[in-house]
């Protein structure tokens, strides 16, 4: 048996071990492009360096959304982390162009909040990342096939967001303009 004064020291060091390691943890920052979301990690000692003069055009396709009506979409807030992340690390903003395609369930994270009100009883938690995206000159592009088979019309969309033919119209278009996939 453990007298207990040894019991009182290992868990004092156990509390200043995991102290230490919660205090040692980065914390991620978001902006400059997008301040209020898109938070990433500085990442040190890069063996693959960033060529900052490169152009970066990507498309997001983004046919998945929570579940949940109150959640923010995490594959829609991957376009403001690309961004802010690119942007701390010296890629000028005119250097990079930036779409989302929406599609399938992801269709409601680009209603209106009087829209989406409406329909879900509670405000669009992507609202202010879409808007603040659309500022950011990011395209925001919703599948027509999507919007019509659910009922969605063009004036229920936050204003700025494009409706397409489909997505796979938008995602060929954009991929024939060298934008590059990156698909969730």
């Amino acid at each position: 048996m453990i007298p207990s004064n040894y019991l009182k020291y290992i868990y004092l060091f156990l509390i200043i071990l995991l102290t230490g390691i919660k205090t040692n943890a980065q914390t991620a920052i978001s902006g400059p492009v997008i301040k209020e979301f898109g938070k990433v990690y500085k990442i040190e000692k890069q063996d693959f360096k960033i060529n900052t003069s490169q152009d970066f055009h990507v498309v997001f396709d983004v046919a998945k959304s929570p579940e949940e009506k109150d959640i923010k979409n995490k594959w829609i807030e991957t376009a403001a982390r690309f961004l802010n992340m690119h942007a701390q690390n010296g890629v000028s903003l005119d250097n990079m162009k930036v779409a989302l395609v929406l599609h399938g369930s992801a269709f409601k994270d680009v209603m209106s909040n009087e829209a989406y009100m409406k329909k879900y009883g509670t405000i669009n938690p992507n609202e202010k990342l879409n808007t603040a995206l659309l500022k950011a000159n990011v395209q925001i592009i919703l599948c027509g096939q999507s919007a019509v088979y659910r009922e969605l019309k063009k004036e229920d969309l936050i204003p700025g967001v494009q409706l397409s033919l489909s997505a796979m119209t938008a995602l060929i278009q954009l991929q024939n303009q060298n934008y590059r996939l990156i698909n969730f």
